[in-house]
């Protein structure tokens, strides 16, 4: 398998995002978006799926934090959908139950190159910290659209809206180690009967 590395400039009149990943990698993440309760969930995301990852992102935030995320999951999505390629020789399919202290959270995604997120999680309150909470969402299905991937996220139950949040980011990490894994029986070929992922 050739190296499955990426690299994505995005510039806008709201924000200006520079994002690299390498899927072979070991879960290094450097994250600078301004945005400190984020850069702690993407550090979550790069370590628990062994995608090193390197974000720079400036944005409105004097604003809110919206734009600043949406796009950065916007640029995550397509570095992973181009370090993908032809998304020859992946598992393609996972899904993991995942727990923290009280909470617990199922993450499922098909790497199908047909983007869709089904979200099915509450928060108790708007904030953590100065961090809104629909926000989670907004990067999911930034990340889903721009990757190309079928995105299921579920929260069982769960009181901290910390470990709520985290949970969902740990839990996508996961699927998304399991699923772009090599598959040893098939290196070469692409997981589907149609012969494409390309959606």
């Amino acid at each position: 398998m050739t190296a499955r590395k990426a690299s994505v400039k995005r510039k806008t009149n709201e924000t200006e995002i520079s994002v690299s990943v390498d899927l072979d990698g070991t879960g290094r993440s450097e994250m600078a978006t301004g945005v400190g309760f984020f850069d702690h969930m993407l550090d979550q995301l790069s370590r628990h799926s062994l995608i090193d990852m390197t974000v720079t992102a400036k944005g409105d935030l004097h604003i809110d934090d919206h734009h600043t995320v949406e796009d950065t999951g916007i640029a995550i999505g397509r570095a992973i959908a181009d370090a993908l390629g032809e998304r020859r020789g992946i598992m393609r399919y996972a899904s993991l139950d995942l727990a923290m202290d009280e909470t617990l959270t199922r993450a499922a995604v098909d790497v199908s190159g047909r983007p869709f997120l089904v979200w099915d999680v509450s928060f108790s309150s708007p904030k953590i910290g100065t961090f809104d909470t629909e926000l989670v969402r907004e990067f999911f299905q930034a990340l889903a659209q721009n990757a190309g991937i079928t995105l299921h996220v579920t929260n069982l139950y769960g009181a901290n809206n910390h470990h709520i949040a985290e949970t969902c980011f740990k839990a996508v990490a996961r699927v998304l180690r399991a699923a772009l894994e090599p598959d040893p029986r098939q290196p070469n070929a692409v997981p589907s009967t149609k012969g494409s992922l390309k959606g």
